[in-house]
């Protein structure tokens, strides 16, 4: 039951340096378009290369 002393102000601690960091992430504008990775991910940049010629 000692150990309860440790582990629940540090459940509590990484929680809130979790909701820190959501909220940082919010104000920082890492959400704003969440579409445009997406189709990002799967847009081809480049023209597909020919295959060399056989001899």
């Amino acid at each position: 039951m000692e150990i309860l002393v440790i582990l629940v102000p540090l459940a509590l601690m990484l929680g809130l340096a979790g909701l820190f960091a959501f909220l940082w992430s919010l104000r920082s504008g890492q959400y704003d378009d969440l579409d445009g990775a997406a189709w990002r991910a799967i847009a081809d940049d480049e023209p597909p290369q020919d295959a060399p010629a056989k001899r």
